[in-house]
């Protein structure tokens, strides 16, 4: 154990946070999605939900400030008639985490899939919430 450090980053999750560079990504993968298929870096966080992961991870990682859409999430295909409330809990986490609005960026089903495929690594969770998937760009601490 160290201080400062949440129990929800394993020892896995902060060593990948720390070996990724500039640019590199890391999806945050809700429950349904096919996670093992897309990565051959894949890390497991069972029980536990994106928000919460989410906050954690932003206390350590910078976000890519270089490009117009350092997060990207998954945008409903077309003709489903859900509405992920769960983006706007990320939205609030994101503007409390970094102390500022970042917009962002809403992908197709199979572009998010081909796009995760070349991140840095997966992280599998238990979140429940349809189109939950995220990915985050990171950036540079200055």
């Amino acid at each position: 154990m160290l201080k400062g450090i949440p129990n929800i980053i394993s020892p896995d999750l902060m060593k990948a946070l720390m070996e990724m560079g500039h640019g590199d990504e890391i999806v945050l993968a809700d429950g349904n999605f096919p996670a093992t298929s897309h990565t051959s870096k894949l890390l497991r966080c069972d029980g536990h939900a994106i928000p919460e992961l989410l906050e954690a991870i932003l206390k350590f990682l910078p976000i890519d400030t270089y490009v117009d859409h350092p997060l990207a999430l998954m945008a409903v295909v077309s003709g489903d008639p859900v509405q992920p409330t769960i983006w706007e809990e990320y939205k609030e986490i994101v503007q409390k985490e970094l102390e500022t609005v970042i917009p962002f960026e809403f992908m197709d089903r199979f572009e998010f899939y081909e796009r995760t495929k070349k991140a840095f690594a997966v992280v599998a969770t238990s979140e429940k919430a349809q189109y939950a998937n995220i990915i985050l760009k990171k950036g540079v601490i200055k």
